[in-house]
């Protein structure tokens, strides 16, 4: 989409929003061998972290194994091409080992943080699929792990393109495209259609975001970006939109469920970028609706929610892993019924007794949908 300039008054605004397309990618580059340290959490020196209520929580309980066994769950990969974009749309579809019984299966669509890819944020699919959940996996062709290749002298302009405009909304058509795709093949017939949410990393939490509502202009016109089958979000690491000052104009329309998961030491910090932890709660606040849920974990990192093992903490890493694999089932559980039909209304304050402690901050829905 090229770029239009105008006289009109609005035209700065319309500039500062197109910036703000960008989508805290530029700030989503914590990939980088450049990045700001890990630094560890409370719980990796001491063994004990701040309860996110005043009152005791459960103890900390032994963690599974991350890795799903191969059994309870299969991966399908599929190479799609958009020909009218002239743009490959590469996904992995993880779905439970045992088949589906027609239109009874829930679908998570996932957007990756830049640099990654379809085999990203395994963690998440595999357990999902493994507990009667499908989770599509969208690679995006222009800000995936392709920019780690070719030229270091030229990895700089290729993350600068990763973060224009026309990336971010190439983003969102890829996930909607990718959907499509899905339900026009043979696995399609067995997904609920009413039974679908959405769910991304850093630059894909807000992918997801512009797929859930979130209102941008251009020209005074507002981008025609919501997709209405997702029926709730999970937020992880959301950087926010970069040139507004004020948040709540673009999210307070997205009025589905959604589910924010961040950490206190969840900070993107590369030459010239900076974005604090305490972004991640500003999102959280701007956003609209009253069914929306914040998990903030002692220590950790920004891409302590990758698949990347000991970073954020060599003991924290697998245990923030496991009890946010379990919070997104819990979060889908409460808010759409997954995987059964009827919704389970204490699911979240299950997990919550059961992760406490490893929490700095935790607030639940106000209400249940």
């Amino acid at each position: 989409m090229p770029d239009t300039q105008t006289t009109s008054p609005n035209f700065v605004g319309e500039q500062r929003r197109r910036l703000a397309l960008g989508l805290g990618a530029a700030l989503a580059l914590s990939a980088l061998a450049g990045c700001k340290p890990e630094t560890f959490g409370v719980s990796e020196l001491t063994g004990e972290t701040s309860s996110a209520s005043g009152s005791p929580a459960a103890a900390v309980p032994d963690f599974a194994e991350l890795t799903v066994p191969a059994s309870r769950y299969r991966s399908l990969d599929f190479d799609w091409q958009d020909a009218s974009r002239q743009r490959a749309v590469p996904a992995r579809l993880y779905v439970p080992a045992e088949p589906a019984a027609a239109g009874g299966l829930p679908l998570l669509l996932f957007s990756h943080g830049l640099g990654g890819s379809r085999r990203g944020y395994s963690y998440l699919g595999a357990y999902l699929a493994s507990q009667g959940l499908a989770s599509l996996h969208v690679q995006h062709v222009g800000s995936d792990r392709g920019l780690w290749t070719g030229n270091i002298f030229s990895l700089v302009g290729r993350l600068q393109d990763a973060a224009k405009e026309s990336e971010a909304l190439n983003r969102v058509a890829d996930v909607r495209f990718a959907l499509d795709q899905l339900l026009a093949s043979e696995q399609g017939a067995a997904i609920d259609l009413q039974r679908i949410a959405a769910a991304g990393h850093s630059y894909g939490a807000n992918t997801t975001m512009l797929l859930a509502g979130a209102r941008v202009q251009r020209q005074g016109q507002v981008l025609p970006l919501l997709e209405p089958r997702i029926k709730a979000a999970i937020l992880i690491s959301a950087p926010p939109f970069y040139g507004e000052n004020d948040l709540a104009p673009i999210l307070q329309d997205i009025r589905i469920p959604t589910l924010h998961i961040t950490a206190t030491q969840d900070v993107i910090q590369v030459p010239g970028y900076y974005s604090a932890a305490e972004d991640r709660i500003k999102v959280f606040e701007a956003m609209g609706g009253t069914s929306k849920a914040l998990a903030v974990f002692e220590g950790g990192s920004h891409s302590i929610f990758t698949d990347r093992a000991g970073t954020g903490g060599v003991s924290l890493n697998p245990k923030v892993k496991v009890a946010t694999r379990e919070l997104a089932l819990a979060f889908l559980q409460q808010q759409m019924g997954v995987p059964a039909l009827t919704p389970a209304p204490d699911a979240l304050q299950q997990w919550r007794e059961r992760y406490g402690r490893l929490l700095q901050r935790w607030e639940a829905p106000a209400r249940a949908v």
